[in-house]
């Protein structure tokens, strides 16, 4: 997953924040090999609570290599995070981004390049501070054209160039 940050992400500028968390070291990779749901929503909260004690990590990937690898089954785990972080009182402190091998958009065809923003080598939920969300898109200029300037670099390098991409970074 960091191959996919550093070659993916960052080196074609998908989000254009990355690139200063990976020069900083701030960012945190746990993967989570239990498949049980409910170990993995344990496994979220604790990334929260860990998260809460050290403000020197910024972000965390909890990586899940086994068991959500159907993409359905992880929309229904990323509805279930969601609905945590506010039982446990994250809202506004957390938020969830999520990336899995087989994302689809909704009313997208599933080999539509444009998936590829957020097609990852594994199903992984992305929590991020919101207040360091915030201040990075008050500091970017029309932070909305983010997702369509990504997806037409999407469509205009193709399937094929993301296909490559992703095989290469889960060797």
């Amino acid at each position: 997953m960091q191959h996919w940050v550093e070659r993916v992400i960052m080196k074609y500028n998908i989000c254009p924040f990355a690139r200063q968390e990976v020069l900083a070291d701030t960012i945190r990779y746990r993967v989570v090999e239990n498949r049980q749901l409910d170990d993995v929503l344990n496994a979220l909260i604790d990334e929260c609570q860990l998260l809460d004690a050290h403000g020197e990590i910024e972000t965390t990937l909890l990586i899940l290599p086994r068991g959500f690898e159907g993409f359905y089954l992880y929309l229904d785990l990323v509805d279930m995070a969601n609905d945590l972080l506010i039982e446990q009182g994250y809202e506004g402190i957390y938020q969830l981004a999520s990336f899995h091998p087989d994302y689809c958009f909704d009313g997208e065809p599933q080999d539509s390049a444009a998936n590829y923003t957020n097609r990852a080598p594994y199903p992984t939920l992305h929590i991020i501070r919101e207040a360091s969300m915030e201040q990075a898109l008050a500091n970017y200029a029309d932070p909305e054209s983010i997702p369509e300037r990504n997806i037409a670099f999407a469509e205009r390098k193709g399937t094929e160039f993301f296909v490559k991409l992703l095989r290469d970074c889960k060797q």
